[in-house]
């Protein structure tokens, strides 16, 4: 080999070797917000999981995706195929779709889960007015955090729509906002809690409590199939309860609006 072709190989390897090095140093698309929300829109092609169908049927009327636009009647199509022992609460909860949902007598009895017994009167307020012992229960699962947090303010979202009388002080709610967005960690995991914290704030019309780094880890751990784990950081499969809090989440980052259509059915 002479001396001239040893040099031309010798450059062509530095080339090559300075490309390796610099291409991992730029700038990667960032993923697209409307793309997520189509591939989670896709993820949910044919469910038949009744607790999402409701919320599918809220981003139906709140944002008019017309993939859900039967929503309810798949909802109902489940319904009707359920046991004894499962269709009661499947009954109570089918108000948020159907304003005059009437349930049978005795369903309230299966209602045992803490979270369902805190949102269920607030779901009915306007038909039944509040216990006097309500605002103790509803400061009290805000104090616990976790779930209960989340689903106390879920409570206050609903009696509000509902137009009743708020049992507590504009400092206790505010005090429910901050301590959900709370709720929402700086690290790069993503879990369930935090996306139904997230997507809660936005129901509530406090959005703007959810920083915008959230946003780009909650893209950024989707998966294939447009779904998202109940942890970015164990495996696992796609889980419908947090995609469909991620879908309703992202839902209001790409369409902000001063306000939107109730969450419950009017």
């Amino acid at each position: 080999m002479t001396r001239r072709r040893k040099f031309v190989l010798l450059v062509s390897c530095v080339i090559v070797l300075c490309s390796l090095l610099v291409i991992p140093l730029l700038p990667q698309p960032k993923p697209d917000v409307a793309s997520a929300i189509t591939k989670a829109i896709a993820f949910f092609e044919g469910s038949m999981e009744p607790d999402a169908l409701l919320f599918l049927d809220v981003m139906h009327r709140r944002f008019e995706i017309s993939a859900f636009a039967d929503a309810l009647q798949r909802y109902d199509q489940v319904l009707a195929e359920k046991s004894p022992d499962q269709a009661p609460i499947m009954r109570v909860f089918r108000r948020i779709a159907d304003h005059e949902n009437v349930f049978q007598d005795g369903d309230l009895d299966f209602v045992s889960w803490e979270n369902d017994l805190l949102t269920i009167p607030a779901l009915y307020c306007d038909r039944w007015g509040l216990s006097a012992s309500y605002p103790e229960s509803l400061v009290e699962a805000a104090s616990r955090g976790g779930y209960l947090l989340t689903h106390a303010l879920l409570a206050h979202i609903w009696i509000q729509e509902n137009g009743c009388e708020s049992p507590l002080s504009d400092q206790f709610f505010e005090f429910l906002y901050q301590a959900n967005a709370g709720l929402i960690n700086e690290d790069s995991v993503v879990s369930d809690l935090e996306l139904e914290a997230a997507a809660f704030l936005q129901l509530a019309g406090q959005g703007n409590l959810v920083d915008d780094a959230f946003i780009e880890r909650v893209l950024a751990v989707q998966k294939d199939d447009g779904g998202w784990l109940m942890s970015s950081d164990e495996p696992g499969e796609s889980n419908w309860h947090p995609t469909v809090l991620g879908l309703l989440f992202l839902l209001h980052v790409e369409y902000p609006a001063d306000s939107y259509p109730p969450m419950l059915a009017q």
